[in-house]
């Protein structure tokens, strides 16, 4: 007899059960080994991304093999809202699916639409061939599909901030992730996070959303933006990344053991 299955809680479901909010981290490395180690750090999710890093689908779903063993919720950013990309990240596994630059309301219900099967939406049906229903060792994976899959949309653009209560309102999403950086990008301040009008803006995104009674988060590797909006009522924040924080220690190494004798201005360097 094979081993019948069991998905893990969605991040969505996880986010309800909290009585905080849940604290994470980037992983963009593509290394198994890193998303191991993160896993286990004691942090409650880890982001797995596709958009910005080298990571195809077969990194990531080795990845989540390799998180799969610990407590944390693995979150798996696409490089983009295609129907068929989107189709083939859950396939692999990917329960939690982060979808970027999603600038409207219509482009929220097209992104619910490719989530979910026919007759509400129009995924493809695979399931005896994917990891998904363990190979259809999740019994009723089919009809119960749409409860193991949290979809959060991404808002970053001062377009979709401008639509961000009628993006709440869309059923079926489950939560909204604000990207500071991209989101200044759009507004005029290039490299400016912190920028007054840009946390303004943040701030108004977590307001919508728990008007709606959506969870909202935010990236921010600066500890003071993270504690901002934590007060302000994010739900989730993901407060740094594997490859930064290897790079940020490295040059610290460099500093201390070799300083200016290697010619180098750590003034220079970026704090994030």
């Amino acid at each position: 007899m094979p081993v019948r299955m069991t998905l893990p809680s969605t991040f969505g479901a996880r986010l309800e059960a909290s009585a905080r909010p849940l604290i994470g981290m980037w992983v963009c490395s593509g290394s198994p080994l890193v998303a191991e180690i993160a896993a286990g750090s004691g942090l409650d999710w880890v982001l797995i991304d596709a958009e910005h890093s080298a990571n195809g689908l077969e990194s990531i779903q080795a990845q989540l093999q390799a998180v799969a063993a610990y407590p944390v919720a693995p979150v798996v950013r696409v490089p983009f809202g295609d129907t068929v990309v989107i189709k083939r990240y859950l396939d692999i596994g990917v329960q939690n699916l982060l979808v970027p630059m999603v600038d409207s309301a219509e482009q929220a219900e097209g992104l619910v639409r490719a989530v979910r099967y026919p007759p509400e939406g129009v995924r493809g049906v695979g399931s005896s061939l994917a990891r998904a229903s363990r190979w259809n060792r999740v019994e009723h994976y089919l009809a119960d599909a749409p409860s193991t899959i949290s979809l959060i949309v991404q808002v970053e653009s001062a377009a979709a901030v401008a639509d961000v209560d009628r993006i709440a309102a869309v059923d079926g999403i489950d939560a909204l992730f604000v990207g500071p950086a991209d989101l200044a990008a759009s507004m005029g301040h290039l490299g400016q996070p912190g920028h007054p009008d840009v946390v303004e803006a943040v701030l108004s995104a977590i307001r919508a959303g728990r008007a709606a009674g959506v969870p909202v988060g935010v990236n921010a590797f600066v500890a003071a933006d993270a504690e901002r909006y934590l007060e302000a009522g994010a739900s989730f924040v993901a407060v740094g990344a594997d490859v930064a924080l290897l790079a940020r220690a490295s040059e610290a190494l460099a500093d201390r053991f070799i300083g200016d004798a290697a010619g180098g201005d750590a003034s220079d360097r970026p704090s994030y």
